[in-house]
């Protein structure tokens, strides 16, 4: 993972996510983010979770649109506005960003190595606490 700081967007996979985010018509955004939540959050908990850096970013994008939630103005997300998500968007991302802390998730395991998993996990529970507190359907 080419990453280059501790952001939702800092990294090479969730900036590519970015732009596919971007590239997508607006009326299947919403699905492109879907996808890659479901990903993460329908991973068994027994399996390693190799990736997850879209995910994070997704959840990210799904949180900026929830009372709370702060927007994406990094440069490396999406360029284009987000048509309003679906609300079911919202515990299908907490549930992503439940299995990317878990045990056996490679992002997790990344920032451990990095002596940063700390400051990861609190941008984490920033998200997260955004999308749990936010009605979900």
């Amino acid at each position: 993972m080419g990453t280059w700081d501790i952001g939702h967007f800092d990294n090479d996979s969730a900036a590519d996510f970015g732009g596919r985010v971007d590239d997508a018509e607006p009326e299947k955004k919403a699905d492109v983010l879907r996808t890659v939540l479901m990903a993460a959050a329908g991973t068994d908990p027994q399996d390693y979770l190799d990736e997850g850096e879209e995910a994070v970013a997704a959840a990210a994008l799904v949180a900026a649109q929830c009372p709370g939630g702060e927007p994406v103005t990094t440069p490396y997300g999406p360029k284009k506005p987000l048509p309003p998500l679906p609300a079911d968007l919202r515990p299908l991302a907490v549930r992503a960003l439940d299995r990317l802390t878990a045990q056996n998730a490679e992002p997790l395991d990344l920032w451990a190595e990095a002596g940063a998993a700390e400051q990861w996990l609190t941008g984490i529970a920033a998200l997260r606490a955004v999308l749990a507190a936010a009605p979900g359907e």
